[in-house]
């Protein structure tokens, strides 16, 4: 049996973009006669037949939407998650979802896996090993070839497609300004996330906090990582000898594992150490004390997110979007006082 090609291999073997083969084969007339009619005929040479979801035909939408996310078990991620998934089955769209693990090449294998017309879009979060290696063609590729994208919470300005985001820089600048105002003097800033954007956005509202208040940051209560071990070593050290009367930290390792520590060397909690964290999971809210947050409203940056995938599916030629979703400080027993 002779081998079927498939409109990947069609555009590879005449160099030309999958949409361009999947439009002349269509009969679109935004390709020309001479381009249309080579296509065709090599597709006829090459056995092709369409798959029956085809790639990236209008009238042969699979009705199905590719989900990346870097971690599963991080509760932020789930909630997104399931704010897709909500969102897309109330318009009839079904959810295939997959985990980078923080990969970049499972990224890319997930990507071109299902961009052979498995999926009609992908909404992901980019893997945090693309991010540090600052590699992003695979992604601009998916889009040059049609497959739209639709990407959440960790954003890169050179990928010019729909995004949905928190404002991390306003909403750290909002959590440390309110622990200045509570008459806090010595605030560390903790971070396990410093190799991603969404951290570095918030070690910048933090110190432009300080900035716009006149004060200076203590660089002795600054720790800004992506190892958790490392971070880990640093906070003992931090705790025992400098002392803060507050933290602010950027993601939920930081603080919950701050907490923690702190409640183990002694600190009264918040009497002596008010702490805020980033993010809103399951751990925040049954530690003891309550661990006071910044909340993403993760659900709903999933619906955002899904109904701009949508919308870019039934209008391929509007305008990209970004949408801002706000947070919310969310005071706990770890910022109360009596």
């Amino acid at each position: 049996m002779r081998e079927k090609a498939t409109l990947k291999q069609i555009a590879s073997e005449l160099n030309v973009s999958i949409s361009t083969v999947s439009k002349a084969l269509n009969g679109s007339p935004e390709i020309s006669e001479t381009t249309k009619i080579k296509i065709q005929e090599y597709a006829k040479l090459r056995h092709y037949k369409p798959n029956v979801i085809g790639l990236n035909l209008k009238s042969r939408s699979t009705k199905t939407i590719g989900v990346i996310i870097p971690n599963i078990l991080n509760p932020f991620f789930a909630k997104v998650f399931s704010g897709i998934e909500m969102a897309a089955e109330k318009q009839g769209y079904n959810v295939l979802t997959c985990i980078s693990n923080e990969s970049l090449q499972k990224e890319k294998n997930t990507l071109e896996l299902l961009s052979n017309g498995t999926i009609d879009g992908f909404i992901l979060a980019i893997s945090e090993e693309a991010q540090k290696e600052g590699e992003f063609e695979h992604i601009k590729q998916i889009i040059s070839e049609g497959t739209p994208v639709v990407m959440f919470d960790r954003l890169i300005n050179e990928i010019e497609c729909d995004k949905v985001i928190v404002d991390d820089l306003q909403s750290a600048k909002h959590a440390t300004e309110f622990l200045i105002a509570s008459g806090r003097k010595k605030i560390a800033l903790m971070s396990t996330i410093d190799n991603l954007s969404g951290g570095k956005l918030r070690a910048k509202g933090f110190y432009e906090a300080f900035e716009q208040h006149g004060l200076s940051v203590d660089e002795n209560l600054v720790i800004l990582t992506s190892a958790t071990a490392e971070f880990d070593d640093n906070l003992e050290k931090v705790l025992k000898a400098h002392r803060p009367d507050g933290i602010f930290a950027l993601d939920e390792h930081a603080s919950v594992t701050a907490m923690k520590f702190a409640i183990r060397q002694g600190f009264k909690i918040p009497d002596d150490l008010a702490i805020i964290g980033f993010a809103d999971g399951l751990w925040s809210r049954r530690l003891t004390p309550s661990l006071s947050t910044v909340s993403q409203h993760a659900p709903e940056i999933g619906e955002a997110a899904a109904r701009l995938m949508i919308d870019r599916l039934k209008n391929p030629d509007q305008k990209y979007r970004t949408e801002v979703i706000r947070t919310e400080l969310r005071h706990r027993d770890s910022t109360r006082t009596s």
